[in-house]
């Protein structure tokens, strides 16, 4: 099964939730289909892909700083590698851990696998590599808009 969008009241993005959940959510009526399959139905309600709550969620912890993992820093560099530009299907540290760098946001940005491999154990400035982003910490919001 798919992933379903999930909207606040307000129609702001919460993030996805799996459809199991989002089937409970229908028929608890804690949440109505804002967008689903015409064609087909599960029980009284349509197919959902994005479903919104009936009561409005206030969301303060979405705009805390996200905890730091390896798909959270794929998905804040949208899957670009930093140094090139190619899809990115890894992470490098800017310091190298095996050198003292650590594994934060700041430390770390999505690249590819050649670039991680010619970058090595080595600096950006090291490996005569440039980094075209600036590394940042996203929001818990950010990052599930993405």
């Amino acid at each position: 099964m798919s992933s379903v969008t999930l909207l606040n009241a307000s129609y702001e993005p919460l993030g996805k939730v799996s459809f199991k959940h989002a089937v409970r959510m229908l028929f608890r009526e804690v949440a109505t289909v804002e967008e689903g399959h015409e064609d087909r139905m599960i029980g009284p309600h349509q197919w959902p892909k994005v479903i919104r709550l009936v009561r409005y969620v206030a969301a303060k912890w979405m705009y805390r700083p996200a905890g730091f993992t390896r798909t959270g820093v794929l998905k804040r560099d949208a899957h670009r590698c930093a140094y090139c530009g190619a899809r990115a299907t890894t992470v490098d540290h800017i310091l190298p851990a095996s050198r003292g760098g650590d594994w934060s946001w700041l430390n770390a940005v999505a690249a590819c696998e050649p670039c991680n491999f010619r970058k090595a154990d080595r600096t950006p400035s090291e490996a005569r590599m440039v980094l075209h982003l600036t590394p940042f910490v996203p929001t818990r919001a950010q990052l599930a808009l993405l």
